[in-house]
């Protein structure tokens, strides 16, 4: 078994075995979500005189030049994606995985894991994205052999070389990828620990020592992985957008050593590039790992070409983005922290709304899952583009029928997996309720009140809530039976902007439709 080798043996290397060290610089991106464009201090789009402010940060332009400093800060680099390039932006809306190819096969990356949001139009979409990549993307806990589109392409893991070095490189994404997007009946989903030790040992017995998992199963499944195998040198990490370091809402050090294991995850959207400094000896052992997420604000200046051809690509989206839609005096606030926590300005917003789009059809309550919620709005005046960003996923109105059970099983599965950040949190309209993070899941809702009135678990209710949810996505299985169901209404982002125009000048707030104990 490999081992982080103690200071003192380190230093007794270095001195005595120099030249059988091997440094490499692992630089790496994460749940980037179709951010060209610089972004705000809120994640959503910057306004144009406020780059030039220097007000915004991330974006393509700024991320090459940070890529191409960093290359010169060592002899020996590699750069890696822990998945989610699609979805987010009017850019991904349009374009699909077009642009994103583009763009990283321009900033020169070496491979990348698939997320989940990669399968969120389907196979189609990534087998086409995987076409016109110049890098490998890898997926180890899934069984695409059945897929078509898929099969003999998609690979588990790869080995790639760098002075003279083999490094073996393994994709992970979500085990539950099949509730969260549309990876289609053909593709299943396995244990990511297993998965990855199958993995590493093929790479292992094939004499590559020096091992990096691309995992896009958010930081306590990459704790979990790096406990549960062994051989894995690095972990690059995605899906929960976690930053870690020493700077302000970090979750934990950069890097997260769990036994022999170095952990990274640079935050999201393109604000951060990881930088990760890491020594091997010649067995392959790690002796020092080091480094830290580099913030791409406005002391990174941006490569004038990518500017002028991202804002190329943005000329068929500028009429739908500049549309006004609102005026607000506070930012709503929709930061996923909150979102898939607790009750947030954002959930109260989109929930009211698809509410109040269907009020007069005897719909008596929204559920909105806070993961469908993806960015927080400025002050200001509100554009369609910033709607559009907040809500991505052209999610239709569903509106059916179910009974107080069944509604109570989907606030149990909602508050499930609060503790993780799960992406199923239910922000609601209609009713109130509380739960208890504490108990069991399945054991942690009460005081349910529909309309102000107990839930009645023999009577039907009406629902209105968006076809990802309803057709089972975030594990609302309990929907897909559901009666008179109809997927097929106004979009959701249609429906927040307008009423947003109707019920101006918002004033977003939060109140106890939904109590913590």
């Amino acid at each position: 078994m490999r081992r982080i080798l103690t200071a003192t043996a380190a230093l007794a290397l270095t001195t005595g075995m120099a030249s059988a060290e091997y440094s490499l610089t692992i630089l790496h991106t994460n749940d980037v979500h179709a951010r060209f464009e610089p972004i705000s201090k809120y994640d959503g789009p910057c306004a144009a005189e406020d780059n030039t402010a220097g007000e915004c940060f991330g974006g393509t332009a700024r991320m090459v030049n940070a890529v191409e400093a960093a290359r010169a800060r060592s002899d020996n680099t590699i750069l890696v994606d822990a998945g989610d390039q699609f979805q987010g932006t009017l850019f991904y809306t349009y374009y699909k995985g077009k642009l994103a190819a583009e763009m990283m096969n321009m900033l020169g990356y070496d491979g990348m894991t698939v997320g989940n949001h990669e399968f969120d139009d389907g196979p189609e979409v990534l087998a086409s994205f995987m076409a016109a990549i110049d890098f490998p993307i890898l997926m180890s806990n899934a069984d695409v052999s059945g897929e078509p589109l898929l099969a003999d392409k998609l690979a588990k893991s790869t080995v790639i070389e760098r002075s003279g070095e083999k490094i073996g490189l393994i994709g992970l994404t979500p085990q539950d990828t099949d509730e969260l997007a549309s990876p289609g009946d053909n593709v299943t989903f396995s244990d990511p620990i297993a998965a990855v030790q199958e993995e590493v040992d093929k790479l292992t017995a094939d004499g590559v020592n020096k091992i990096i998992v691309l995992s896009h199963s958010g930081y306590g499944v990459d704790q979990a992985v790096a406990e549960g195998t062994t051989g894995v040198d690095v972990i690059v990490g995605g899906h929960s957008n976690t930053l870690l370091g020493s700077m302000e809402r970090a979750e934990g050090p950069y890097p997260t050593m769990v036994g022999q294991t170095a952990i990274v995850s640079a935050y999201a959207y393109g604000k951060y590039l990881g930088e990760l400094n890491v020594t091997f000896d010649d067995d392959g052992n790690v002796t020092a790992a080091e480094g830290v997420p580099v913030l791409i604000d406005a002391s990174v200046e941006e490569d004038a070409a990518t500017v002028a051809r991202i804002a190329e690509m943005a000329a068929p989206l500028e009429e739908i983005r500049s549309k006004v839609v609102a005026q607000i005096d506070q930012a709503i606030e929709g930061d996923r922290t909150f979102c898939r926590a607790e009750v947030c300005e954002m959930g109260v917003l989109i929930a009211d709304a698809m509410l109040d789009r269907v009020k007069d059809q005897g719909i008596d309550v929204a559920i909105q899952n806070g993961g469908g919620i993806r960015a927080s709005i400025e002050a200001g005046d509100v554009t369609m583009g910033e709607v559009l960003t907040v809500l991505p996923f052209q999610n239709t109105l569903s509106t059916f029928r179910v009974d107080g059970a069944t509604l109570l099983a989907a606030l149990e599965n909602g508050v499930s997996q609060v503790e993780e950040g799960g992406g199923r949190f239910p922000q609601v309209s209609g009713m109130s309720f509380a739960f208890d993070a504490s108990a069991d899941p399945g054991s942690r809702v009460s005081d349910v009140l529909i309309g102000g009135v107990p839930l009645d678990p023999a009577k039907t209710y009406g629902v209105v809530s968006n076809n990802y949810v309803r057709n089972g996505g975030d594990g609302y299985e309990m929907f897909k039976s559901a009666a008179d169901a109809y997927d097929f209404g106004p979009d959701l982002a249609e429906v927040t902007a307008e009423y947003l125009i109707q019920n101006g000048p918002y004033t977003p707030f939060t109140d106890d439709r939904i109590v913590a104990k």
